[in-house]
């Protein structure tokens, strides 16, 4: 990655490097040693963004702490989490270390998470949407395919909006260079209210992925 940059000519500042620590780097120790690793993997003298993945992994105050840390040198720009449910938020409140910036959840019309949602606005954590497609599980559902029907838009145009009107930063995923660019043709049109109603409507908990959010606070 650091080599793409540097290839690129872009300036360093004008680009977003985001990555996480994984449950098995859960500890000071350990999470120390695993974002020098990836650091030094990306070539890349800091990051704009650390995650860590999930609370499963537990240890998490000494782990947040570490993270933070890393923070003050320089290292990081912002630490956040991942999959965290507000029971897991909640706890490092509680214990009184920083407010995340970011919490990257599952979501999408069929999982709305509105109790984690609700408790980040509260709190100025950003709202990040992982699988805001549902990695694809629901594009020929008859009811999305209407709405986006009468938008003239296609199913993942209309989720990924869906995903902005909600303020959520919104991450889809592609290897597909014609649908990346159909994943960016979002920007200059909005979903109609009643549409957006419609699409509300449809959370019924349903998950694409695991379901770290509901595990034990483990500090």
């Amino acid at each position: 990655v650091g080599q793409a940059i540097r290839e690129s000519g872009l300036p360093r500042s004008e680009l977003f490097v985001t990555t996480k620590l994984w449950i098995d780097g859960h500890g000071a120790q350990a999470a120390t040693q695993h974002f020098t690793r990836s650091l030094q993997n990306l070539g890349l003298e800091y990051v704009d963004l650390y995650l860590i993945h999930s609370p499963g992994g537990g240890k998490v105050l000494e782990t947040y702490d570490a993270i933070v840390a890393l923070q003050r040198q320089g290292l990081i720009r912002d630490v956040g989490v991942s999959n965290f449910g507000v029971k897991h938020l909640e706890g490092l409140r509680e214990a009184g270390r920083p407010t995340p910036a970011v919490n990257q959840i599952e979501l999408h019309p069929f999982l709305q998470q509105r109790d984690i949602v609700k408790y980040c606005r509260a709190h100025g954590i950003a709202v990040q949407a992982y699988s805001p497609l549902g990695k694809g599980e629901w594009l020929d559902d008859p009811a999305l395919l209407e709405i986006a029907k009468r938008n003239h838009k296609t199913v993942a145009q209309l989720l990924i909006r869906w995903s902005m009107q909600h303020g959520h930063v919104v991450l889809p995923k592609s290897s597909k260079a014609s649908r990346i660019a159909e994943n960016f043709a979002v920007l200059d049109w909005s979903i109609p209210t009643t549409d957006m109603i419609e699409l509300d409507g449809l959370d019924a908990d349903r998950h694409c992925t695991w379901d770290p959010t509901s595990g034990p606070w483990r500090p």
